[in-house]
């Protein structure tokens, strides 16, 4: 884990803390990085409520409630299916939000319209409103994208309690 990273999920704990707010995560591109940043921080445990590690499309259906008909048009690497990620963690937990991310790690995976590096990023409130953040980073290498990734989420999560 990035230094960039423990500092961002230590700002987003205290935030939440702030404001007496439950986070929740739904990851798929990185695996339960986001979880894991967040988990580092001693104490956490009184704003983190729970992280759904959704891989496939399958959990994303079953787990989180996301159409298999949107995955299948849109595509799991999508804004919509990121969005229907975050805000399906936040129907499934306890959390007053919840971040979510997928996307196309690498080094395989990737087309021409969907390349490697790219990832779609939402995060859901209680007042159903939805950010979404689509980055593409290219190829720089499969961790890269994934700590990029946890990095980008944290600071949107952070804009998202902020706004």
């Amino acid at each position: 884990m990035t230094d960039t990273n423990l500092i961002l999920a230590e700002k987003l704990l205290q935030a939440c803390r702030a404001k007496d707010l439950k986070l929740a995560t739904a990851e798929s591109c990185t695996g339960g990085l986001i979880a894991a940043a967040l988990t580092e921080i001693a104490g956490s445990s009184d704003v983190f409520e729970r992280g759904f590690v959704t891989y496939s499309n399958a959990a994303k259906s079953a787990s989180l409630g996301v159409p298999a008909e949107m995955i299948a048009g849109r595509g799991a690497v999508s804004e919509q299916v990121a969005r229907a990620m975050a805000e399906g963690a936040l129907r499934k937990s306890l959390a007053d939000i919840a971040i979510a991310c997928t996307g196309i790690a690498g080094p395989g995976g990737g087309s021409a319209d969907k390349p490697v590096g790219l990832v779609h990023i939402a995060v859901a409130r209680g007042d159903d409103v939805t950010f979404h953040s689509e980055k593409r980073y290219g190829a720089i290498g499969r961790a890269e994208v994934r700590q990029a990734t946890v990095r980008d989420a944290l600071s949107l999560a952070l804009e998202a309690i902020s706004d």
